[in-house]
């Protein structure tokens, strides 16, 4: 059947993805792709940087072994099983995103295991790795190409639409898409609750909630919840492991920007040379930055995050996603709280 074919093609992608992922050569005609289709691919993952300063090599292979341990026959057959294939397949829009490494690739999963066809308008900041990608599919199951357009214009005529971007964009999908069924993603970002109990090791996996892909994810957080009397302290020490991504010249400008900008303002700010505090009850926070706030009573985390339930993504702590595993997603891990796959199952 289809459904199994188009499975067996992203399990086959899966295993390029984990290799290239964990920097393997080619290791045979096993992998399902040629020595040139995977050293070229090898080559385009170290050239993100030079197309968009923020996909460093590290950041692109990130996605790769995320992507990788997701993408084998049990998991998707798993977790494609409770959703209904369609047999007349509908054409679905898909606007996507940029700002990390292959941000809408779960959207183009989503799409093409529900037994529709996807119509993609991919954002200018990440325009080479998805066509890759959709190459390499086509090893594995050629005829999944009919069921694949990449638009480099307008997307024409589509039956569904998913798109994905910041508040300005809403009122775009709004006027031209607002007719057809949808899914509109805006900005959201994630928030650590603390209990002031963590041990370091824990405090030193938040550092990667917060830094991965430099903090430009809706999975980052970049808003803290303490308790009264945390130490700082006990933070700052134990994300100095991630000290390095002030050598990013692009996050350094936004460090020093907002640095430059509070200090003008007399504004009080804590700063440990690569990340700024500030305490503010604001969920969002620039680039580079964290806001934080105190608590009392978990009364006040449970009202604050009920508050700003529209605008967080994920919350992280003890009671909540585990620490070091917001930018580690699986596949039931829908954006927003929205299942996709039962959405494509309605229309």
């Amino acid at each position: 059947m289809v459904k199994e074919k188009i499975i067996t093609a992203f399990d086959g992608l899966g295993k390029v993805f984990l290799a290239i992922g964990n920097q393997k050569e080619w290791s045979g005609y096993e992998l399902g792709v040629t020595r040139e289709e995977y050293e070229k691919l090898q080559v385009l993952v170290r050239r993100q940087f030079h197309l968009n300063g923020w996909f460093t090599e590290e950041a692109v292979l990130h996605v790769f072994k995320g992507w990788g341990a997701q993408l084998d026959k049990e998991n998707l057959e798993q977790f494609s099983s409770t959703y209904t294939f369609a047999t007349s397949p509908k054409k679905v829009g898909v606007i996507m995103a940029g700002n990390i490494p292959l941000v809408g690739f779960h959207d183009f999963l989503c799409v093409l295991l529900s037994g529709n066809s996807i119509v993609i308008k991919l954002s200018s900041d990440d325009k080479t790795l998805l066509p890759a990608l959709i190459a390499l599919l086509k090893n594995f199951y050629p005829e999944i190409e009919e069921r694949i357009t990449v638009s480099e214009a307008k997307l024409g005529e589509v039956d569904a639409i998913i798109a994905t971007g910041s508040g300005n964009s809403m009122r775009y999908f709004e006027s031209y898409f607002g007719h057809l069924p949808h899914v509109f993603r805006k900005n959201r970002t994630s928030v650590a609750v603390l209990t002031g109990e963590e041990t370091k090791e824990e405090l030193e996996a938040l550092g990667a909630d917060i830094f991965t892909h430099y903090g430009l994810g809706c999975r980052n957080v970049s808003h803290l919840i303490l308790p009264k009397d945390f130490e700082l302290n006990r933070f700052f020490e134990a994300i100095i492991t991630h000290a390095d991504v002030v050598n990013l010249h692009k996050y350094a400008n936004n460090y020093d920007y907002n640095k430059a900008i509070y200090l003008m303002n007399l504004e009080q700010i804590l700063d440990n040379g690569f990340v700024l505090l500030k305490e503010s009850e604001d969920l969002f926070s620039p680039l580079a930055m964290l806001f934080y706030h105190r608590y009392e009573s978990f009364s006040e985390v449970e009202n604050y995050i009920k508050k700003h339930q529209e605008d967080i993504q994920v919350v992280v702590g003890r009671n909540y996603l585990p620490f070091g595993v917001a930018q580690c997603p699986g596949l039931s891990d829908f954006a927003d709280g929205v299942d996709t796959m039962a959405w494509l199952n309605s229309f």
